[in-house]
């Protein structure tokens, strides 16, 4: 018994070596293509529920490969589904495509130089959190997969999805619709991987964090009715700002008092405060706008029943009205990837990548809708790294800024990870 365990591990590791060695020659030869992708995705961005042009470009590669594609899913996504014709598991991989309302500033020959509406105003549009690489990494993965097509056993899903920033006011968007449209059925998947380029991470390094990866996010807001006065009576007011003062800071001891630190983390910041128009006039009302973030469901349940709380008991002592709203339009879950998926895929990655280049991180608490698929299947979201070996970190431009840059160079690692992990789990499963 022993001996055939040894045998089928054996032919399991050796089939993986070969694969592996497959996928570096084709990576090899798609990266030029994959480059081209970017650059024309980072030239050409589109917002959130927008992304017209960039889905028909998207889609007429697809069909290149002889793919099953659909296309208008959760309004501009494009899935596109790869049939061994032989029995097996479906893997899923994302990539995103929106751009941002942010204006580019560097001095690339394929800069962006586009324009949009949004919220009524005309702005400036750029890929300032990576997406142009995300697509062109995973089409290089879609080719690279369709070529190896009669070595690979069951289905591979190629997920295209718009809005991951978030769709545009009054509309709904993102990683939340397409779930709700079935983009893991018909067929069923059974894992989903994701990797995000980074702009303060090395070329060449991959970072992981099991479980809460990055926070589930959770807009809030507060309206507090109180009694307008003349500021030089007080007296006479119910004062709202006061209030609003003394919720700010009420606030932040359900963390720093009710959290149990040592076990998990959370931030509850205020990042708008609107009332009032007169320095001698105490409002009526003073509105507060702000965000939750947690990285365990334990934390978020203690959020959810510590908000009213502190909210109503402030209020109530102050003789004031508040109203809670919590979620505000939006909330992302915790983007959690799966223990043992994660343990699983260690192996793939060290082998990829190299076991010192395969960073064991902290989790962040920035947000990704990736977390919806792994809501409903086991995730795997990564850091792949995009930063030039030649820049230190702290000079390094962050995301979502009008510097931001990553290397095309950081591409090809992702490309071997997505076809890497494809490969290794619809082997072994």
């Amino acid at each position: 018994m022993k001996k055939t365990v040894l045998g089928l591990s054996l032919l399991l590791s050796s089939s993986y070596l070969n694969a592996a060695s497959n996928v570096d020659a084709l990576v090899d030869k798609v990266e030029p293509d994959v480059i081209k992708w970017r650059h024309h995705f980072h030239e050409f961005p589109e917002l959130s529920n927008r992304e017209f042009n960039t889905a028909k470009y998207i889609t007429e590669f697809l069909h290149t490969l002889d793919l099953k594609v659909t296309t208008g899913v959760a309004k501009t996504g494009v899935v596109a589904v790869l049939d061994t014709g032989k029995p097996g598991p479906v893997v899923a991989l994302r990539a995103d495509m929106d751009g941002l309302p942010v204006p580019e500033q560097n001095t690339l020959s394929w800069k962006s130089e586009q324009t949009a509406e949004y919220n009524g105003k005309t702005v400036p549009v750029m890929h300032a959190c990576g997406h142009d690489t995300h697509m062109a990494m995973l089409m290089g993965a879609a080719r690279v997969l369709s070529e190896m097509k009669g070595e690979l056993r069951g289905k591979i899903k190629f997920i295209f999805q718009p809005a991951e920033e978030g769709a545009p006011p009054g509309e709904q968007g993102g990683a939340e619709v397409m779930v709700k449209e079935g983009v893991l059925k018909n067929p069923d998947v059974d894992v989903i991987f994701g990797l995000h380029i980074n702009a303060n991470t090395d070329i060449g390094k991959v970072r992981y964090t099991p479980q809460g990866a990055m926070a589930a996010v959770d807009p809030f807001k507060i309206v507090i009715k109180g009694k307008q006065a003349h500021g030089a009576y007080p007296w006479k007011s119910v004062d709202p700002v006061v209030t609003a003062a003394q919720m700010v800071m009420s606030l932040q001891t359900i963390v720093s008092r009710e959290l149990k630190i040592i076990d998990s983390a959370a931030v509850v910041s205020i990042g708008s405060i609107h009332g009032g128009n007169r320095s001698n006039i105490i409002p009526n009302e003073v509105e507060l706008v702000g965000t939750i973030r947690t990285l365990d469901k334990e934390a978020r349940a203690l959020m959810y029943e510590a908000m009213p709380r502190k909210v109503k008991g402030i209020a109530d002592s102050m003789g004031a009205q508040a109203t809670l709203t919590l979620p505000l339009d939006y909330s992302y879950p915790i983007t959690y990837n799966d223990p043992d998926l994660t343990t699983a895929m260690l192996p793939v990655l060290k082998q990829t990548a190299g076991e010192d280049n395969v960073l064991l991180s902290k989790p962040v608490t920035g947000a990704e809708d990736f977390a919806f698929y792994q809501e409903q299947v086991p995730g795997l979201f990564l850091w792949v790294g995009g930063k030039p070996l030649d820049v230190p970190e702290e000079t390094s431009p962050a995301h979502h800024t009008p510097e931001f840059y990553v290397d095309d160079k950081g591409m090809k690692l992702g490309v071997r990870l997505l076809a890497n992990m494809t490969i290794d789990y619809l082997k072994k499963n």
